[in-house]
């Protein structure tokens, strides 16, 4: 089931960066919704690009993302909290994704633009939604478990 989870989350966010990629020009904005935008942009740093520095760092980003997914599966492998476990499943799915882009075209594509007025969030992508649920997931698993331990 675990491993089910991880493939639809990974080939939704590499289905939805293809069919970008080939569908919208880069840096134009395709009004969906009065505060919603499809528009393909490029993330070359981490976070909200930053930390870019040139192309080496590309690599670094790379395996350091490698290291990182590394330790979340074996975190994976031994938790017992099952909102944990999804909640890493969809982190490690995300950062699959994020990474794919970094190997393939040494930058990683977002294209969900959402704002209010002028106050605009950055561009993102399926896998970054996918590490943000996990994340949220993970913290809700280890209230369950301490409140599980105090009873």
């Amino acid at each position: 089931m675990m491993y089910l989870l991880f493939f639809l989350i990974l080939m939704l966010d590499q289905g939805t960066k293809f069919w970008v990629l080939n569908a919208l020009p880069p840096y134009q904005a395709h009004p969906i919704t009065p505060f919603f935008n499809l528009f393909l942009t490029y993330n070359q740093g981490v976070s909200f690009s930053l930390f870019w520095g040139g192309e080496n760092h590309q690599y670094i980003l790379i395996i350091l993302a490698c290291i990182i997914c590394f330790f979340l599966y074996r975190w994976l492998i031994h938790e017992k909290n099952k909102w944990t476990k999804i909640g890493l499943i969809c982190v490690l799915a995300g950062a699959t994704g994020n990474i794919i882009d970094r190997v393939r075209l040494h930058k990683v594509v977002d294209f969900l633009d959402f704002y209010l007025y002028s106050y605009h969030w950055p561009a993102f992508n399926v896998a970054d939604i996918a590490i943000c649920v996990g994340a949220g997931l993970m913290i809700m698993g280890s209230f369950l478990q301490k409140g599980k331990q105090h009873v």
